[in-house]
């Protein structure tokens, strides 16, 4: 921060640093500026003019936003600058440039999604006349065509050009633009061609009219008839907050939390949009499968019929935990195997190799607010545009705003900045060890140099070999010291990090995903148990008896023998460990659809059924015990590990060998298909349409 300033705010003097806006001067003494062009996390633009201020002794009105603190001279007597921003001359400066922006401004309130949470009404109230000196037509503008998601009304456009801004800024993909000038100024598209980014429904956040707004919840409701909660993301590992949005019942939005140390204000465009997928396809009573077709049943009879299939030896029995499970509904169900004797246990349905008694092997250690310290980063055998968007966002912030260099092994792509692309193998990771010219000599001199290793990178059948050269590669370049650890795992799964906290993984002689899957087709294993499991071959599953526990009839519910509703992200408490290790509380915000509960209870009846009841009667008290057992789980909302700990050792990561040849591949090739709510989304289906269409046009 810059040195301290004098500057007389509205007749009281204050020191404020140089590098501040003139904006935020004003605001930090408890001044109201109002805007519509500036935003925190943009650059400045200085075209809406609303913001303007007194610059006591200059001639005309200027744009706080545009001036710094360091810019304004002291008076002639050495005084400090006067800056009044509730002067006669502020007034009237703020009523012409509202009656400028409403001169062209539509109508359209009454029939305007934005109304009731529009900056323009507002600011109309309080700072606007309540007549208009303009008689002529109002000019009208053709709507562009921005895809599926994003709903255009060009017409009330003001061109602030946050949109524009927001796009080539923070998602990297130069595709709003401003065409012509004065009054045949518009906000296009170019070519009308659909928008690509994965981040681009926040742009109807940043507008601060109704020229975008949101396609799927177009006249659905009011903004007053909606009940909100406030809740964790589970479409992938990175933990954003989210608010839910719903009326009667059903959810209708999902919107943006601000956390700056995770999301900042941004939600992947899957966060956003996917709610409509909740209504759809859902499992909403107990089933039975006879003579091949699924029947309805009640709870008593599935239960008990559960209760008996699993009553058989330890050893016959398999589980697998899906993506996007809470931990309690972990917790309850590692419970209940344990104490059948049950090892073949698992929550990493990708197969993957993570986990270790040190939770740092397996964590995002640097953070994702540590992103930003970082001067070295090297991606090994991911896309964190396509598995965690908000990592990439933050990836490229720091590219923009500082010298950061990025190395890539593994499959190339659009990651909306550059980075030198070292190869696609996993041989190339031990030559970059090896080596003393290219990205190694950015290693090298690199102060916080981080390694990200997507979750596929570990789902290989070599992933503990491919472990251990990159934790060699680590050694070498001082990846980890006492101050700066920056060993990281990219997971994609939101699960998988609490998963692996809970010790859900084999036990002593247990077998994993794989080796259950396996053996259940030869029959060594009868019964498996899918807690929302559905990604991967259910194929392998037909020779046994198979209870789905899920939301959606997808995949696991395919091929299930019993099925038992259980309850959606957003109709359940429970708690999630992001890639970071930061625990967060989801809320619910809607009841279960139909007959369907809150796993952890499915469960804990269950138990009861099997005489193996456990010692808990509400969610209080499961996460008491929860708490008791894994402390970690205890402090939510904290990734500051212990002060006192020796750093992490890397050197037991892996096994010694020689990596496959295979390439690195990335292992989403559908963004908006990842898991079975996504599935269940027709707004995902179009968004997936139109990607796979844009992705081929670029390949020719």
């Amino acid at each position: 921060m810059s040195d301290l300033r004098k500057i007389n705010i509205d007749g009281v003097e204050y020191e404020m640093p140089g590098d501040y806006t003139l904006m935020q001067a004003c605001e930090e003494a408890g001044a109201e500026i109002p805007r519509f062009c500036y935003h925190e996390r943009l650059s400045v633009a200085g075209n809406c003019r609303m913001c303007l201020v007194e610059w006591v002794g200059a001639p005309k009105p200027q744009a706080s936003c545009a001036l710094q603190v360091k810019d304004m001279r002291p008076n002639r007597d050495g005084s400090p600058a006067n800056i009044r921003t509730n002067s006669e001359t502020v007034k009237k400066a703020r009523e012409g440039v509202m009656e400028f922006l409403l001169i062209n401004h539509p109508l359209d309130c009454p029939i305007c999604d934005q109304g009731g949470e529009c900056d323009l009404q507002d600011q109309a109230m309080g700072y606007g006349r309540d007549h208009t000196r303009f008689e002529e037509n109002k000019r009208a503008v053709d709507d562009k065509f921005m895809g599926p998601l994003v709903k255009t009304v060009m017409t009330r456009c003001i061109q602030c050009t946050r949109c524009v801004r927001f796009i080539t800024e923070v998602a990297g993909v130069e595709e709003i633009g401003l065409a012509s000038r004065g009054e045949d100024a518009e906000i296009t598209t170019y070519l009308e061609q659909s928008l690509t980014s994965e981040m681009s429904g926040n742009v109807i956040d940043l507008c601060p009219v109704g020229a975008l707004t949101s396609k799927p919840y177009a006249f659905n409701a009011r903004p007053w008839e909606l009940d909100s909660v406030e809740s964790v993301d589970v479409m992938d590992a990175v933990g954003s907050n989210i608010r839910v949005d719903s009326r009667s019942g059903r959810v209708l939005r999902i919107l943006p939390v601000v956390n700056d140390d995770i999301n900042e204000e941004w939600i992947s465009d899957k966060t956003r949009f996917v709610w409509d997928g909740l209504g759809r396809q859902r499992l909403d009573r107990p089933y039975v499968r006879e003579n091949g077709k699924l029947k309805a049943v009640g709870w008593d009879e599935a239960l008990a019929l559960a209760a008996q299939k699993l009553s058989i030896d330890a050893e016959e029995i398999g589980v697998i935990a899906g993506d996007m499970c809470d931990a309690e509904s972990m917790k309850a169900l590692k419970d209940l195997m344990d104490s059948l004797g049950v090892h073949n246990i698992d929550c990493r349905q990708d197969g993957s190799i993570a986990g270790g008694d040190d939770r740092r092997s397996y964590l995002f250690n640097t953070t994702i607010a540590g992103i930003e310290d970082a001067d070295a980063i090297l991606l090994i055998g991911t896309n964190p545009r396509t598995e965690a968007p908000l990592i990439n966002t933050r990836i490229r912030k720091t590219w923009i705003e500082g010298d950061l260099e990025i190395g890539v092994i593994g499959e190339a792509a659009d990651l909306t900045y550059d980075y030198t692309h070292i190869g696609e193998k996993p041989a190339d990771i031990a030559a970059l060890a090896k080596s003393t010219s290219g990205f190694a000599k950015v290693l090298k001199k690199a102060k916080k140099p981080m390694i990200v290793i997507g979750s596929a990178v570990l789902a290989r059948k070599d992933g503990a070999k491919i472990l251990k050269s990159c934790s060699d590669l680590a050694k070498k370049y001082n990846v980890v010291r006492s101050d700066w650890n920056g060993w990281n795992i990219l997971h994609a799964a939101a699960s998988r990090v609490g998963g692996l906290d809970l010790g859900f993984v084999p036990g002593e002689s247990g077998k994993a995903t794989n080796e259950i899957l396996d053996a259940a087709e030869s029959g060594a294993i009868k019964t498996v148990f899918l807690l929302g499991a559905d990604e991967f071959d259910t194929s392998k599953l037909k020779n046994a008896f198979v209870i789905y526990q899920g939301h959606h009839g997808d995949a696991g519910a395919h091929i299930a023998d019993i099925i038992l509703p259980g309850a959606a992200y957003t109709e359940k408490d429970g708690l999630y460990a992001n890639m970071e290790g930061r625990v967060q509380i989801g809320v619910s915000a809607v009841a279960p659809k139909g007959e369907a509960k809150a796993d952890w209870s499915i469960i804990r009846a269950l138990s009861g059924h099997m005489n193996k009841t456990l010692p808990y009667d509400n969610i209080g008290e499961l996460r008491e015990k929860l708490f008791q057992d894994h402390p970690t789980f205890a402090s939510i909302d904290n990734v500051s590990g212990d002060p006192d700990a020796e750093p992490f050792d890397l050197s037991g990561l892996g096994a010694s060998g020689k990596p496959l040849a295979a390439a690195l591949k990335n292992p989403i090739s559908d963004f908006y298909m990842t898991n079975p709510i996504a599935r269940a989304s027709q707004v995902m289906a179009e968004c997936s349409e139109l990607g796979g269409n844009a992705m081929k046009e670029a390949a020719e």
